[in-house]
């Protein structure tokens, strides 16, 4: 008997709603099922994503890219060691308009809400319908990995996550900003547009410290991200509620089988320290989109050798970025000494070495 979708994606965020708009152009019949909202989850959402100029082409074309007000370019990127080592990435030298944009997370969600509301090949589901092929899209917390058998190796950071929008006495000037420093990794990312002095705050703090963090007043809390920046921009004001995770590093033993297929957090996790975790999820939707339009007219969307051409095709580059960055998260929560001389040594070798350094940013920003 026919099913009635070609595919069902269970788990509605960012990655599930830009492959069912991909899928969709490829005229295959989707069915998209949102997630169930988590209990006494009735704040705003804070969080705020960087992403490359890969990740814009491709919500672009979906039409479904935030206005302006809600992706502020990043002009350059300025990177503090704990022991005078620095690093800076420059828009200009690598002839881009922007390193990347930092997107804020409700008005992309929006967009890709109002860009699925026109398309009639996607039907929005309370609960997985058959299908030929089934995409694991629930994030990392998915439950639906372990009933096709799949193992999640996970390796938990002694850190949480701590996110929130503070405004700045001065404006950030499109630049991102990152400190690690007593194994932690602090960053300020810009929003607002050029002019803007609101800024994204991604905080991996060590777990012993991350409760005494969020119980601090706002005003108590605002000083503390003050002075792990140096003032860098000047008096800061808590402009939002605080949200925190867990942080860790995790890969799916294996991504696909026969009817079905992992995509974005569901298959991995990366550090926040690079801020391409949802690059990679993107990646993952544009990967399986492109393999499925690709396919042999005899073979149907479920089967299991094309869906190992998705999985060979995006696995190199996610344990690539996830060695990155799990290595340099081990580097710097290494003890000050001989690590805090090399690694700073490295830094300012790396700042100025090039070829190698241009290589590495193009990666960043999804280019060959």
């Amino acid at each position: 008997m026919a099913t009635a979708f070609d595919v069902c994606i269970r788990g509605a965020g960012i990655v599930g709603r830009t492959l069912a708009l991909l899928l969709a152009r490829e005229r295959l019949r989707v069915g998209l099922v949102d997630q169930p909202p988590v209990a006494g989850a009735g704040h705003s959402d804070v969080r705020a994503y960087a992403l490359n100029p890969a990740s814009r082409a491709l919500l672009e074309m979906l039409r479904a890219w935030p206005d302006e007000a809600h992706a502020t370019p990043v002009a350059a990127m300025q990177v503090h060691g704990d022991d005078g080592g620095e690093l800076g990435f420059d828009a200009a030298d690598q002839g881009v308009p922007a390193l990347a944009w930092i997107v804020d997370v409700p008005a992309l969600q929006d967009r890709l809400g109002e860009a699925l509301r026109y398309q009639p090949l996607v039907e929005r589901l309370s609960a997985p319908a058959p299908a030929t092929l089934t995409v694991v899209c629930e994030g990392r917390a998915s439950a639906t990995r372990a009933e096709f058998g799949v193992q999640f190796e996970v390796t938990a950071y002694p850190q949480r996550a701590i996110a929130a929008r503070l405004t700045c006495e001065l404006p950030h000037g499109l630049v991102a900003r990152q400190w690690f420093a007593d194994g932690e990794v602090l960053a300020l990312l810009p929003m607002g547009g050029a002019q803007g002095n609101l800024v994204a705050l991604v905080w991996s703090v060590r777990e012993e410290r991350a409760d005494a963090l969020l119980a601090l007043e706002p005003a108590a809390f605002a000083l503390e991200v003050e002075k792990a920046c140096g003032r860098a921009l000047g008096a800061m004001t808590l402009a939002t509620e605080r949200a925190a995770w867990p942080l860790q590093l995790a890969r799916a033993g294996h991504w696909c089988g026969p009817g079905w297929a992992l995509a974005g957090d569901a298959a991995h996790n990366v550090h926040p320290l690079a801020g391409q975790g949802l690059n990679l999820g993107l990646a993952d939707a544009s990967a399986l989109a492109g393999v499925l339009r690709e396919r042999e007219y005899w073979r149907g969307v479920g089967d299991l050798k094309l869906l190992r051409r998705y999985e060979r095709s995006r696995k190199a580059d996610v344990l690539a970025m996830g060695a990155a960055t799990d290595g340099l998260q081990q580097l710097f929560a290494q003890p000050q000494g001989p690590w805090a001389l090399l690694r700073n040594w490295g830094m300012r070798g790396f700042d100025y070495s090039g070829p190698v350094k241009h290589w590495v940013a193009r990666r960043a920003m999804g280019r060959p």
